[in-house]
């Protein structure tokens, strides 16, 4: 029996390209290129390395997005995912982390029987790190974040990580079906093959829309049923310039700095 595994994804606007509007105070998507979201591609390239060593592995990527997600999928499958899945659907738009997670729920209830779902921490878009985890808990299925390193044993049953924390690291045993959420840490994703993009390109790529997804468009996607709302995005004031200090010798510097933030009021 085939091993199963579905990848949470999001096609992104390129962090280096993107821009605020200073009237609006919204981002300038308009010309801005889209990417596989960073930690994403971890979560994929993991399923794929699980793939390498499993021949009966299938990966299966979903993503929530306009039509144009579909060249991410593409992208998906040329790197070695079997299929992908695009959920797409006017009634979607505007969903925030929870409306959006209610949407891949439903999905992943559609695609029907899985061992693991990985996706990736947060999308460089919105960093909110929220997707995952309650996709995992509208499934009723364990979940560990952050996860820096993955083992699985023969039987493909119990998994054991390697979970990052702000001082150190966890490791934690958990059984299949789970959710886990990777970070850069992980691995390193790997590009494209030719023959893949060959294959990809010859792949049907579904579109599922809000009805095909059995969701309420009044109460659990959509723009209208999001409980949260970004006000606005700004860009940080940029900080003043640094001052270098030169001295001959730790305490001559010492002395120069303590004289200098005296000055400001510092100390």
């Amino acid at each position: 029996m085939a091993f199963k595994i579905i990848v949470c994804a999001k096609q992104v606007p390129d962090t280096n390209e993107i821009k605020i509007d200073p009237v609006k105070k919204t981002l300038i998507r308009e010309g801005v290129p889209s990417i596989l979201n960073h930690d994403d591609a971890n979560a994929l390239e993991e399923a794929l390395k699980l793939k390498d060593e499993h021949p009966d592995t299938h990966v299966t990527v979903v993503t929530m997005g306009p039509p144009q997600a579909k060249d991410m999928l593409i992208e998906c499958l040329a790197m070695g995912a079997d299929e992908g899945v695009l959920l797409s659907d006017r009634a979607l738009g505007g969903s925030d982390t929870w409306a959006t997670s209610n949407a891949i729920a439903a999905a992943i209830n559609r695609i029907g029987e899985y061992d693991l779902i990985f996706a990736g921490r947060q999308a460089i878009d919105g960093d909110t790190a929220q997707v995952g985890p309650q996709i995992a808990e509208k499934l009723g299925i364990p979940q560990v974040t952050y996860v820096a390193e993955f083992n699985i044993d023969d039987d493909r049953k119990r998994i054991t990580v390697r979970r990052a924390l702000e001082d150190g690291y966890e490791l934690i045993e958990i059984d299949t079906p789970c959710m886990l959420t990777a970070i850069k840490e992980l691995n390193k994703p790997r590009y494209m093959s030719i023959g893949g993009i060959f294959d990809a390109t010859k792949k049907e790529v579904p579109t599922w829309g809000a009805k095909d997804l059995g969701v309420d468009v009044d109460r659990e996607v959509g723009l209208e049923a999001s409980p949260t709302n970004v006000f606005r995005s700004f860009t940080p004031a940029p900080k003043g310039k640094g001052v270098m200090i030169e001295a001959d010798g730790e305490k001559e510097i010492a002395d120069r700095l303590i004289i200098g933030l005296k000055s400001k009021h510092v100390i």
